[in-house]
């Protein structure tokens, strides 16, 4: 699964841009982009294959002079590549009273460095005719299992992306494919209607089909107690949350708040928190592309830095945060790999990758059996963080109630947990040996630049409001 043929035919025209925008600027660089997206979907009207969101095809210049970072974007870079360099250097130059308003920085490192990065995927080996085929398979599946499904779709996404990137001593190459499938059914009964998921996600399409069709006797069932379900009472209890919860809690509560392009702009308290305790003594929280394999994990990130594998907390302590080269140059720290933009057309932020905690040493059952009442909350739905205040409020699909130990089938939805995250995080007193991470997901920064990110971990038992 080598580079992209048009970005192969790039490789050269980069070198020389970058060696004429070198004799003006400290450091430059260049980032070509070559993203295919697919979506094939099949419900019980109407099939389609069309282009995803993600896909992208451009390049984007980053260039410092010391005491000011620019980007420049465009579609393609051949050509006089002199006049090119002295049109983009003639649109980047600055008035004089923003000259007199820049920082200084940390200089950026440039080591040398050569390498194509390559994933293992057989995406290619599917044409969107088979994956349509597949889909409508899944979907007639699902339909014949009960009457009460009055609609059922299978959507299967695919993300095949490569990349470029060249600076003074370095570059580099990466190719690589991720794999989301999904099964939705709207199933009815008692005059009422419930929509239920399931997903599978991987490298490896025909792992995925094959975890699709092992899933929708589950998808089924779990609609069969979803449309029984009843609110929640509000009130304090204590929760146990399944792998999906434990990442949009990992997510909301150090993501966004430890991404260090806010910590520039004074716009998270974590910023203010580093070396204290945040969490139980128990919890340890990552994020990084290299730590664990998921949608979110690239060989090296959109500013050049090869992924890493950060460890945000440990033992409750909170270590540290994530950062982009802009960031990390600003504060004097090393970028940590999470520069990522939307498309090439749009500006480099610290973004989250893949963000979980650590296993622990408990047995789920034992977890459970530690109740006397409480939940059991599943499927992330939404949630929200307040950087700047360390609030959040996380939304899951649905909870079992838990009684004298045991997990029973009385069902509440949808479920909303909320509180202030240390508060929140000290009250976990058990973390699960299990693990799962979920490629599912998209982050937006705000309410714009989107990005796919993954979460997960084990279970864990917490004291939380829930409503």
């Amino acid at each position: 699964m080598a580079l992209s043929k048009f970005l192969q035919s790039r490789v050269g025209d980069a070198k020389e841009l970058v060696g004429e925008l070198g004799k003006k600027f400290e450091y430059v660089s260049v980032l070509g982009s070559d993203v295919k997206s697919l979506n094939v979907r099949a419900t019980k009207r109407i099939s389609n294959i069309s282009d995803g969101s993600d896909a992208d095809r451009g390049f984007v210049v980053k260039l410092s002079s010391g005491n000011a970072f620019f980007e420049y974007s465009l579609d393609d870079i051949t050509g006089d590549k002199r006049e090119l360099a002295k049109k983009i250097a003639s649109e980047l130059a600055l008035p004089k009273e923003l000259q007199d308003s820049e920082i200084s920085s940390k200089p950026i490192e440039d080591e040398p460095l050569e390498k194509a990065f390559e994933r293992e995927t057989d995406v290619d080996d599917y044409s969107p005719r088979e994956l349509l085929d597949a889909c409508a398979t899944l979907k007639d599946k699902l339909l014949e299992m009960s009457d009460k499904i009055v609609n059922a779709t299978a959507l299967i996404r695919t993300l095949d992306v490569s990349k470029l990137f060249v600076s003074k001593n370095r570059t580099l190459t990466q190719r690589y494919a991720w794999v989301n499938g999904y099964i939705l059914a709207a199933y009815k009964d008692f005059s009422r209607l419930v929509n239920v998921r399931e997903g599978a996600n991987g490298h490896m399409m025909k792992n995925v089909l094959e975890e699709l069709s092992e899933k929708l006797e589950k998808a089924v069932d779990k609609a069969a107690h979803l449309v029984t379900a009843k609110p929640i009472e509000p009130g304090l209890y204590d929760v146990i949350t399944d792998p999906s919860i434990t990442g949009l809690l990992a997510h909301e509560a150090f993501g966004h708040g430890v991404e260090m392009d806010m910590f520039v702009k004074d716009r998270a308290l974590a910023k203010h928190c580093i070396g204290t305790q945040v969490a139980s003594p128990i919890c340890n929280m990552h994020d990084g592309a290299a730590a664990t394999l998921s949608v979110a994990s690239y060989f090296f990130d959109d500013d050049g830095v090869l992924a890493h594998d950060t460890l945000i907390i440990k033992d409750g302590i909170l270590l540290r945060g994530i950062s982009d080269l802009e960031s990390a140059s600003q504060l004097g720290s090393e970028p940590t790999g999470n520069g990522r933009r939307e498309s090439h057309k749009r500006k480099a932020y610290t973004r989250m990758t893949n963000t979980f905690f650590e296993s622990g040493e408990s047995a789920l059952e034992e977890m459970i059996a530690s109740v006397k009442h409480g939940y059991m909350i599943f499927e992330t739905n939404n949630g929200m963080e307040d950087p700047k205040n360390w609030q959040i409020q996380c939304v899951a699909e649905y909870g079992r109630e838990i009684i004298d130990g045991k997990l029973t089938d009385n069902y509440v939805s949808p479920v909303v947990m909320s509180g202030y995250v240390p508060d929140v995080l000290k009250s976990i007193s058990m973390i699960s040996k299990d693990f799962d991470v979920e490629g599912a997901g998209m982050c937006g920064k705000g309410h714009k630049e989107w990005v796919r990110v993954s979460d997960g971990g084990p279970a864990l038992k917490l004291k939380v409001k829930l409503g």
